[in-house]
């Protein structure tokens, strides 16, 4: 099986512009990202709408792709992307390029979910640590059935745990933390890139329940490593604190 590697990556960001092009740790945060996940899949791309971004990753040696400014969503640009670099690659890996602490373990775990003839798009969970996290709505949660595969996403609290106390549900069930990391067979993309917005993606906000409304088999990889996000020039500041800490162990 051959795995592609393509990492979204906008100039254009309400809370952050210019995010992919911001200075973490004296390297651009998409060359982080981009040298992350290339030690994994070797074929790897940068999917972007701005020379900036384009230019910026070649000049670091890495491979990188224009594509429409007009997408609505990281997997519509993914789509093009493969169109035009795609060989005879089996699945694609979607990578947020706001990722600069994803781990190959976790990359490698997605990829480990296409043993599995059934596995069409494949994410990841982590174990929820504390019930502040789990009430969180910007941490979806993830329920899955016994073989692993994704049953709902919610940026609810489910299941409700009856007959406990709140601050002792996380004592009672295994909550999951949904991590936007993805992978699709390449026959699995260009279909749903092509669906409408379902009415459980509008209600949650949520683009992979249009994938589950439409019947498609989502199955969920475990990691134990916590990632680090960037979204506002406050989560730079972070991950600045972030990488010197794993940097001196």
């Amino acid at each position: 099986m051959k795995f592609i590697a393509i990492i979204p990556a906008r100039y254009a960001s309400t809370r952050f512009p210019g995010k992919p092009l911001a200075i973490l740790g004296g390297k651009p945060v998409i060359q982080r990202v981009y040298e992350k996940v290339a030690q994994v899949i070797p074929d790897t791309y940068v999917a972007t709408d701005d020379t900036r971004i384009y230019d910026c990753v070649t000049s670091f040696g890495g491979r990188a792709v224009m594509t429409s400014p007009d997408h609505q969503s990281g997997t519509d640009r993914i789509s093009e992307a493969f169109d035009k670099v795609g060989r005879d690659h089996d699945v694609i890996v979607n990578v947020q390029g706001d990722e600069p602490f994803i781990h190959p373990s976790q990359i490698e775990s997605l990829c480990r979910c296409f043993e599995d003839e059934e596995t069409q798009i494949a994410t990841l969970g982590k174990p929820f640590e504390d019930m502040v996290s789990v009430d969180n709505p910007n941490s979806p949660k993830i329920i899955v059935d016994k073989r692993g595969f994704a049953l709902y996403f919610s940026r609810s609290v489910i299941p409700f745990v009856r007959g406990k106390a709140h601050e002792e549900w996380l004592q009672h069930f295994p909550y999951l933390k949904h991590l936007g990391l993805y992978a699709y067979r390449k026959e699995v993309l260009q279909t749903i890139t092509k669906l409408p917005q379902s009415s459980l993606e509008k209600a949650e906000s949520l683009e992979q329940l249009r994938w589950l409304e439409n019947g498609f088999r989502i199955r969920v990889g475990i990691t134990d490593v916590e990632t680090v996000g960037i979204d506002t020039p406050e989560d730079l500041e972070r991950a600045e604190l972030f990488l010197k800490k794993i940097q001196n162990q």
